[in-house]
């Protein structure tokens, strides 16, 4: 009796919790899974307990699961579309079309009950389409309970079994997961090439296998007492005859990852903020030497992390030697570990860390907003190798322009003239070639260039607001540019759907500079269709600098320094009008040189007409 009061009470505060939020709403799921893996055949049975927390305010009369093992089956979605696209990935090609029955990947539901009545489903492919008996109501918990079983495939990609460096289990998206819904309504999306979008909730997940393997996964392990092998220094309890189990938890995290190989070596390192880090790998020749490295290089980048981007909320994070090059999952990362150097080692690891931050805790949509998750992880990985090198813990020469790779790589991509907006879906892209500049480079130039527009002291503040203020919330584009026009006072729509929602490109050129009287008159000419403000650097004869910033009409504001720049703001420039004249207070014969965004960081595709001399006249 006094358990049920209690349960009741809790129901009842996280109604009026989510009443008292209004439409600030987001999907919750709390999952306990037991899953027992034989090693010999590959197939697996689990058990699932899903509790739903309805914060909508939506009754909902159907839920969908993903299972994405079954995507490698020849014929599947992303077979065909492999087979279909003019640059197929590698990794996959025509892979799955070749699989034999032993290897393909299956994931099946065997029964679903809901509030412990038996509920129908239909397999769509990747996708489980549940109609309910009853619906769940808005504001409101309910128990899913779940049988499940399946094989692992044949590692093709991000998951499976057998890998290239012969780790044998790499568990990317292996459960029944439930799909996100939110004021969009349900994103039950097949499973054809890539990114996730799930809601936050816990996990408390039991891994069954033979004894001889070592298990690194998101989360923490709760009995590491029994287990050892790096987690502690206890010996290796069995559950039962050559079985181990192994029970980690998860709170507040979307996904939940794990690996498996008989040998992997364990070790840990804290950081000084004491969170643990993990490093699983196969101790050999050819990565003994990077792996054993990496620990300390690690350490001091996630130091770097959270004061540049945030504090990273969880007590573990584990680098697992896996999978097909890197992929980045909650807590946790699977890299392939036999590297030419420990750069290239670091590189990977830092860009699957900086997922941590910017798609682990902000959990977005990364099928329909891909820039926001590899955009920013691109952003900040070479932020922290540029830190990295600077205190020597990293080899390589400082980069004068960072972004360099970014900007050249969008330029490449707009003169391709085969880009697509970057609200596409990731999955509906013409080309992977295309998809991949677009959100790496293009994303990675949206942010950087957004530094250009507010200037670094106010994309400082809003990079850090941002990721305090959405962190676990699913934030989308609006909200991230919302941000951006509080700290900075400037309405930002226009730059949100200019360089998101189509491919229109920027191209500014000073066409002339004349004398007037006393004065030097400057012509410049918008030859692109995105219109951007324009910073000058007005370079005169005496070695003196001067720096001016047309803002845009549209921005109802402007910025006036950038860090140790400070500018004279000239009259706005209204997008309407392709050309531009003001006047410099100086004598022509004292003008040297003007150059527009001599920062690089205006993403302007043709930067031979963006420098005038008047020694040319």
């Amino acid at each position: 009796m006094i358990v049920k009061t209690i349960s009741l009470l809790i129901v009842g505060l996280f109604i009026l919790n989510a009443q008292m939020h209004g439409q600030d709403w987001r999907q919750k799921v709390d999952y306990r899974m037991e899953i027992d893996l034989d090693v010999e055949s590959h197939n697996f049975t689990g058990t699932q307990r899903l509790f739903y927390y309805n914060n909508s305010p939506d009754t909902l009369n159907q839920v969908y699961y993903h299972l994405y093992f079954n995507a490698f089956q020849p014929g599947s979605m992303m077979d065909v579309r492999s087979r279909n696209l003019p640059d197929p990935d590698r990794r996959v090609g025509d892979r799955i079309f070749h699989l034999k029955p032993e290897e393909e990947g299956h994931l099946h539901v065997k029964s679903l009950k809901l509030e412990g009545k038996a509920q129908s489903v239909k397999e769509q492919g990747t996708v489980l389409e549940v109609l309910l008996s009853e619906p769940i109501l808005p504001h409101s918990v309910v128990m899913l309970e779940m049988e499940f079983y399946g094989q692992v495939p044949i590692q093709i990609r991000r998951n499976g079994r057998d890998n290239a460096e012969g780790i044998a289990y790499s568990m990317g998206q292996w459960y029944p997961k439930m799909a996100a819904y939110d004021r969009n309504g349900w994103h039950a999306d097949p499973y054809v090439a890539r990114e996730f979008y799930a809601p936050f909730g816990n996990f408390d997940v039991k891994i069954t296998l033979d004894e001889k393997y070592t298990v690194g996964a998101t989360g923490h392990l709760e009995n590491a007492s029994s287990i050892g092998r790096g987690y502690s220094d206890e010996k290796v309890k069995k559950t039962r005859e050559g079985m181990l189990t192994w029970h980690f938890k998860a709170q507040n995290v979307h996904d939940f990852v794990w690996a498996a190989d008989p040998d992997y070596t364990h070790t840990t390192v804290e950081t000084i903020d004491g969170i643990t880090l993990h490093f699983f790998y196969q101790d050999n020749r050819r990565t003994r030497d990077i792996w054993e490295a990496l620990p300390v290089v690690m350490q001091k980048s996630f130091e770097i992390a959270q004061a540049r981007f945030g504090k990273y909320p969880y007590r573990d994070f584990s680098f697992i030697q896996g999978g097909d090059y890197a992929m980045e999952y909650p807590q946790a990362t699977l890299v392939t570990g036999e590297r030419n150097s420990l750069g290239s080692l670091v590189g990977s690891c830092l860009h699957e860390i900086m997922h941590s931050w910017f798609q682990g805790v902000i959990g977005t949509d990364e099928r329909y907003h891909g820039w926001m998750d590899e955009g920013f992880a691109s952003y900040g990985d070479l932020y922290i190798q540029q830190e990295l090198r600077k205190l020597g813990i990293l080899n390589g020469r400082l980069q004068e322009f960072l972004y360099a790779g970014a900007y050249d790589g969008y330029k490449r991509l707009v003169l391709s003239g085969l880009e697509e907006p970057l609200s596409t879906h990731a999955d509906h892209y013409n080309a992977n070639g295309i998809y991949n500049i677009a959100v790496y480079s293009k994303g990675n130039v949206l942010i950087h260039q957004l530094e250009y527009i507010v200037g670094k002291e106010d994309f400082e503040r809003g990079l850090s607001k941002f990721f305090n203020k959405y962190k676990f919330k699913h934030p989308t584009p609006s909200d991230f540019f919302k941000v951006f026009e509080e700290v900075s006072g400037m309405q930002l729509d226009w730059y949100h759907n200019y360089f998101v929602n189509t491919t229109k490109f920027i191209d500014y050129s000073i066409t002339s500079l004349e004398p007037a009287g006393d004065s030097t008159r400057v012509d410049l000419e918008r030859k692109g269709h995105m219109p951007m403000p324009v910073d000058l650097e007005v370079r005169l004869k005496d070695g003196s600098v001067e720096w001016y910033t047309i803002p845009l009409v549209v921005m109802r504001n402007e910025k006036v320094t950038d860090g140790e720049i400070d500018y004279q703001v000239l009259p706005d420039w209204q997008w309407t009008n392709p050309t531009y004249t003001f006047t410099l207070p100086y004598p022509f014969s004292e003008v040297d040189v003007i150059t527009i965004d001599p920062t690089r960081r205006l993403a302007d595709i043709d930067l031979t007409n963006n420098i005038k001399s008047t020694a040319e006249n």
